[in-house]
């Protein structure tokens, strides 16, 4: 979160990607550090023991949305 605030301070478009897990978390520290409608897009969770094909599937389904977030504007 850190990294994606301070990069949209500098004027980049960035967005935060998460497994769900870590809504609150995000929600939470977005808000602590000052820009609390950073952009942010969560995939299903657990991913430690997913497979590669599992995992291209979430990326594949987030994509249209990472897009969406950083092209905002």
């Amino acid at each position: 979160m850190h990294d994606i605030v301070d990069i949209e301070r500098r004027g980049v478009p960035g967005v935060f990607v998460a497994s769900a897990e870590f809504v609150t978390a995000a929600d939470a520290q977005s808000k602590s550090l000052g820009f609390p409608d950073v952009a942010r897009v969560f995939t299903p969770h657990p991913i430690q023991d997913r497979t590669d094909d599992e995992m291209r599937a979430y990326a594949d389904e987030a994509l249209a949305a990472i897009v969406a977030a950083v092209t905002r504007g």
